[in-house]
């Protein structure tokens, strides 16, 4: 009896010592250390974000740190300091200035921790695995598509709620729109339409109109609502006010546009079809279900940290090289419209 207890006192020393040096090496797959350097939370799609980061990776054992730059990059700077000091095996990453935070990407690679961004891009220099977001262009082109079908031959008259001037992603949704409508409306090659788009944006830019003569497609006027609901409101009534005729409003996102739908009711009117770029919100799809809000393009914070998780699950796990990476991972664009909102509504915001 005295010989067996001694035996199985040194099975278990033996045991802990093992799971001693796994916990040690930080390699097991339920003790990675994940970081998330958000950053900001003062909307439903990053709250959503965070919220979802930290589901996925919490079910795959992962303990999750979440640090918020309150839209100050100084702060973010901080926060990935934070990270990289308590060496974290990963960082997710979502930047406020797409060069102001590179010099931390970098000080985290040389530390061996890898960063993989969600949302925002950032500058080339940034030594990161890769960015994941959804596909502004294609989903703006899908809506285009979808509207320029809706419309026929019909003139489309339009204003267009943008987000921030030199935002990457609002250009990327505007002009996905514009493509899509010129696409459809033309019978154009998607090439075409594209160049076609860029010229239109360039219009804007320069006289804050544009349009294309043979599509029967104009731009009267461009607002910039800041992405919120609020600054939606007050840039609609103005351009409402100035454009009595339009048949469209466009939007780079879901909340300027339920702004602009506040502002049509106080005008007094109706008949004017609503169609974002991009977004996902419920709001947004339980409108499109009542015949309220034409279409939006799927931007599905859920999608984007559901692949930012896998991404690093292969990396972390599986051992898969970070720099094997593509420089963008992009979700599946999508136009979320009457005909399918049912199929993408838990995915919404």
């Amino acid at each position: 009896m005295l010989f067996l207890a001694l035996f199985a006192v040194m099975l278990i020393t033996a045991a802990c010592s093992r799971d001693s040096n796994s916990a040690e090496d930080g390699k097991s797959d339920d003790t990675f250390k994940v970081g998330f350097a958000i950053k900001t939370q003062d909307s439903p799609y990053f709250v959503s974000l965070v919220e979802a980061v930290k589901e996925y990776a919490k079910a795959e054992g992962w303990k999750v740190t979440v640090l918020d730059a309150n839209g100050d990059s100084t702060k973010e700077a901080e926060n990935m300091e934070t990270f990289i000091s308590q060496g974290m095996d990963l960082i997710f990453l979502d930047a406020t200035e797409p060069d102001a935070v590179v010099p931390s990407i970098n000080k985290a690679a040389e530390a061996g921790i890898p960063v993989i961004n969600l949302d925002s891009g950032v500058a080339e220099e940034a030594n990161n695995v890769t960015t994941v977001y959804s596909d502004n262009k294609q989903n703006g082109r899908l809506v285009g598509l979808a509207y320029a079908e809706k419309m026929g031959d019909a003139e489309i008259i339009s204003i267009i709620l943008s987000g921030a001037k030199g935002n990457v992603a609002g250009m990327e949704r505007r002009t996905g729109l514009f493509a899509g409508i010129l696409e459809g409306k033309l019978g154009v090659s998607e090439d075409e339409a594209w160049k076609l788009a860029n010229e239109m944006d360039a219009q804007l830019a320069s006289s804050g109109k544009a349009s294309n003569a043979d599509a029967k497609f104009s731009v009267v006027g461009q607002g910039w609502g800041a992405w919120t609901r609020e600054a939606g409101l007050t840039a609609a009534e103005d351009l409402i006010t100035a454009n009595p005729n339009i048949t469209t409003i466009l939007g780079e996102n879901d909340h300027m546009l339920f702004g602009a739908m506040t502002a049509l009711e106080n005008a007094n009117k109706s008949n004017v079809d609503i169609v974002a770029a991009a977004d996902g919100a419920i709001e947004a799809y339980d409108l499109i279900k009542e015949g309220k809000y034409f279409a939006t393009g799927e931007n599905s914070p859920f999608k984007v940290a559901k692949l930012g998780v896998e991404i690093a699950k292969e990396i972390l796990v599986d051992g898969k090289d970070q720099k094997s990476y593509e420089e963008i991972t992009l979700t599946q664009p999508a136009a979320v419209t009457k005909d399918n909102v049912d199929e993408y509504y838990e995915f919404g915001f």
